[in-house]
């Protein structure tokens, strides 16, 4: 994938916009069962942790009753809602969001820029990078942008957007992307596959989750959902990311942070993705290319 093809990537991003809606149920009481079954719980098990009768959860579930606003939130946080589906099922009620959606540049999420603008210069010489809950880029350390351009065969002077247009697994899974340097490419698919599965799940039916699930399955030769993982005693603890180009051949894992305790969709969203060696000959060849950056 070359930088033009990874512009229009992006191009093609901005045009879709966010056609898929965040309201993906027609009604509250198909949203209520949709969460409870997802959850594990009978309306028994509802009723009891969320101090609500079991008669009126049934009413809710069959559309004979309204919720008011606060029941909404109350059964949201009971059942580990999302904070954009709690949205969601707010508005398929009639009521307005109670989760504000900020841009990543707005002033009152600078604290949080500020923070994540930390962790990623702490992790260089390593690669580190921010995404939101679909894997689109909005922050990168030098280190990851210098990786990304290797593996892409990018000049050095190429610009990489932060916009959120780069969705970053749809650019490690393409054949013609980051795919093609994977060595274990099958095995780090699979588990790819199986992390959007989960996300398309908490979306809920008719999602981006579960549109991007389709689009990344649709790549040719991947591997099904259900992939069994390397359970083998001797094999490593992690989900090794073995990368081979021009000789050099690299060693990574990587660790998923999130931020504690959001009350705001967008940061609840991110997550920090660090990229960490393996091994020491990694290692060095991120200390002797990333030092200084």
């Amino acid at each position: 994938m070359r930088e033009e093809d990874l512009r229009g990537a992006a191009a093609q991003r901005h045009q879709r916009g966010n056609a898929a809606g965040d309201n993906y149920f027609s009604d509250f009481a198909s949203a209520l069962r949709y969460w409870r079954t997802k959850r594990g719980y009978s309306q028994l098990r509802l009723s009891t942790e969320s101090e609500v009768s079991q008669r009126h959860l049934s009413f809710l579930e069959s559309g004979r009753s309204q919720p008011s606003r606060e029941l909404i939130l109350k059964l949201g946080i009971v059942l580990d809602v999302p904070l954009r589906q709690r949205n969601a099922m707010l508005l398929s009620a009639g009521f307005a969001p109670a989760y504000q959606e900020r841009s990543m540049s707005d002033p009152e999420l600078a604290s949080v820029m500020q923070a994540l603008d930390f962790m990623l210069r702490q992790q260089a010489p390593f690669p580190a990078l921010v995404v939101d809950r679909l894997w689109n880029l909005v922050m990168f350390n030098e280190p990851a942008a210098g990786m990304m351009k290797w593996l892409l065969g990018m000049p050095e002077e190429a610009a990489i957007p932060r916009d959120g247009s780069i969705n970053v697994l749809k650019l490690m899974l393409d054949p013609n992307g980051v795919r093609r340097h994977l060595v274990n490419w099958q095995a780090v698919c699979a588990d790819t596959l199986l992390w959007i599965q989960r996300e398309a799940m908490a979306d809920g039916p008719g999602s981006e989750a579960t549109a991007l699930l389709a689009e990344l399955s649709a790549f040719p030769d991947m591997p099904s959902v259900g992939h069994v993982p390397n359970l083998d005693r001797r094999a490593l603890p992690f989900m090794p990311l073995t990368i081979a180009r021009d000789g050099v051949e690299l060693n990574l894992f990587t660790t998923i942070t999130t931020l504690g305790t959001p009350h705001d969709v967008t940061v609840h969203e991110l997550r920090l993705e660090s990229f960490f060696p393996a091994d020491e000959a990694s290692a060095q060849w991120f200390r002797g290319r990333f030092r200084d950056r």
